[in-house]
């Protein structure tokens, strides 16, 4: 808890625990902290699954992260149920929707690889190669790339892209899940939105050298508050009528033209992801900006900025299963404290339930005292087990 809630660094636990009269080294220390943790590795794993099978949206982002002199980087994957954290060297579109997959190696050819190649505009041998061809699903990336060399159909990279998404729809993940992220085009994938915050902040970044221009700047930034503020009214009562309205204004909004290029370059950009942008007004439940993933990786950054890099792919492993289960305990009023109890069999630590099934809103039964359903519940079976889900 002290090193992964604390932010203590291995040097200062190394102090305290011989100030106590502890004969312990450095190494010992690294070994309680990241030695065999399978155990909270599967349980982190399951988390992503149980939001990508259940959450209405995610908000998604990534930071920089140092691993063995090697310049590397994480990805957050979460909502107001769970937070996610896997580091890997890249952050390419083709390792998101690696991460999307949860844990799972296939590869498959179905309706919504097809429609992903189309999508990109792959050319017509890339389509149809696959389509044609009698095998659709590849259980690993070996079994998969040897299919790619025998069909030789070009665009390998957006190929294994469309499989990968086959896979992710094979499986029911992202059904009817938003994904919001800000302008980085890895994320975009599957329905997507954008945060406004982000939008708003190419604005904020212009140099004005006149007052006149400063004067254009803030009445540019002015009239999208007042129209992001509508957009937050129009969540809590939507309508068509409203619907309609909004989308007219953002043409008004976002088709103005100053003469000032740079500000009417940031307006056309803006204007340019409308789609994107008014998502809301066709999934009122999803949030307006990012703040979620925002808030979450602060976490991360800050441990990055006091121990610095990780050495050994156990420590980096344990640094995010740790704060994936630490963020989500957070978000579900769960002591950190009394979890690493529950799970370490702590001698009179109280029941923890296992946090993917909080992850997807089901209550277990036996957690509750005899007799008190929860409100609103319907009976359910899932992965072999009798569950009860939670609509509250």
């Amino acid at each position: 808890m002290q090193h992964f809630q604390g932010q203590v660094t291995v040097e200062r636990l190394l102090g305290q625990l011989r100030a106590l009269g502890l004969r312990i080294s450095k190494g010992e220390i690294l070994a309680v902290l990241t030695a065999h943790k399978e155990a909270f590795h599967t349980e982190k794993e399951a988390l992503l699954e149980a939001g990508l099978e259940t959450a209405a949206w995610l908000t998604v982002d990534d930071t920089a992260a140092r691993h063995a002199g090697h310049d590397e980087y994480t990805t957050h994957i979460g909502n107001d149920r769970f937070a996610w954290f896997a580091t890997r060297s890249s952050k390419s579109r083709l390792n998101f929707l690696d991460l999307l997959r949860a844990g799972h190696p296939d590869y498959v050819i179905n309706a919504a690889a097809a429609a992903y190649l189309v999508e990109h505009q792959a050319a017509e041998a890339v389509i149809t190669a696959p389509l044609l061809d009698e095998h659709r699903s590849f259980a690993d990336e070996a079994a998969w790339q040897a299919h790619l060399d025998r069909l030789n159909p070009g665009q390998r990279r957006l190929a294994t892209e469309a499989a990968v998404v086959g896979a992710i729809v094979g499986r029911g993940l992202l059904a009817d899940t938003v994904i919001v992220s800000d302008e980085a085009g890895q994320f975009d994938v599957f329905e997507h939105a954008l945060c406004w915050l982000h939008a708003e902040r190419h604005l904020r970044q212009i140099i004005s050298v006149t007052d006149e221009q400063q004067r254009w700047v803030d009445l540019q930034r002015q009239l999208v508050w007042w129209f992001y503020a509508d957009l937050k009214a129009y969540k809590d009562e939507p309508s068509p009528q409203r619907r309609t309205a909004l989308r007219q204004r953002f043409d008004r909004v976002f088709g103005r033209v100053t003469g000032f290029a740079e500000l009417d370059e940031a307006v056309a950009r803006i204007r340019a992801n409308k789609d994107d942008l008014l998502r809301v007004l066709d999934r009122p439940e999803i949030p307006l900006n990012t703040n979620t993933s925002e808030t979450d990786v602060r976490s991360f950054v800050t441990k990055r900025k006091i121990s610095g890099e990780t050495r050994s792919t156990a420590g980096k492993q344990a640094r995010d299963t740790f704060l994936s289960l630490l963020k989500t305990c957070a978000k579900h009023a769960i002591s950190f404290w009394d979890y690493l109890g529950a799970r370490l069999k702590i001698p009179d630590a109280g029941p923890v339930p296992w946090l993917p099934d909080l992850t997807a809103g089901l209550c277990i039964s036996e957690i509750r005292p005899a007799g008190q359903p929860c409100a609103g519940e319907t009976d359910q079976v899932r992965s072999g087990r009798s569950r009860r889900r939670c609509q509250r």
